[in-house]
């Protein structure tokens, strides 16, 4: 539903961004090490958001980078991590200590992360380990197409094949596309690299 919020800053708290847009100010659920990511209050800045809607609540959370917000939805792939868990974890580690940690499954490292126990340790290293990529939106998925590897992996997509996917998809494609001609030529080639067909 919302991709990002542009517009001036008006507060930043520890895990929480207040951001005005036109005459609405938006108040958005941040990890406390994308706060620091983002710019001053008074100052103009960009959030890439998820909403989360249930009966009873409804809360938007926001991240600095689409590479931010892939690893927060990557994180709620991991059995009894919610959206706020998920937060709590991204604020206590850095980007590249958290993929450094899964890839080697450093229990250890993981477990010293503030509300974060050994099985949920655990947990995360069997289901992200080799998921996540890039150092804060410097990855893969810091493309031209970073847009579309999102999409492919909130579709259920590793994030990895679906950026691998995208690059074959761009040799397959008329170079004459552009646009939106061009990212739907890409997401339907990637779909097919990615299904085997």
């Amino acid at each position: 539903m919302f991709n990002s919020i542009r517009g001036t800053i008006t507060a930043k708290f520890d895990d929480t961004l207040h951001i005005r847009t036109g005459g609405i100010e938006w108040d958005i659920t941040v990890p406390h090490t994308d706060i620091g990511m983002l710019p001053q209050a008074g100052e103009e800045g960009q959030v890439f958001t998820w909403l989360y809607h249930r009966e009873d609540q409804m809360r938007l959370y926001g991240f600095a980078d689409e590479n931010r917000r892939a690893t927060f939805l990557e994180l709620l792939k991991v059995d009894g991590i919610g959206p706020r868990q998920a937060v709590k974890i991204m604020g206590g580690i850095s980007q590249a200590e958290l993929q450094r940690a899964l890839d080697t499954g450093d229990v250890g490292r993981l477990e010293a992360v503030p509300g974060l126990g050994k099985k949920t340790a655990q947990k995360m290293i069997l289901t992200l380990k080799g998921k996540l990529t890039g150092d804060g939106g410097k990855s893969k998925t810091a493309s031209p197409h970073a847009d579309l590897v999102t999409a492919l992996t909130e579709m259920g997509y590793d994030q990895r094949a679906a950026a691998d996917a995208l690059a074959q998809a761009e040799a397959a494609v008329p170079a004459d596309l552009t646009g939106a001609e061009l990212e739907k030529a890409l997401f339907r080639q990637a779909i097919l690299y990615l299904s085997g067909a």
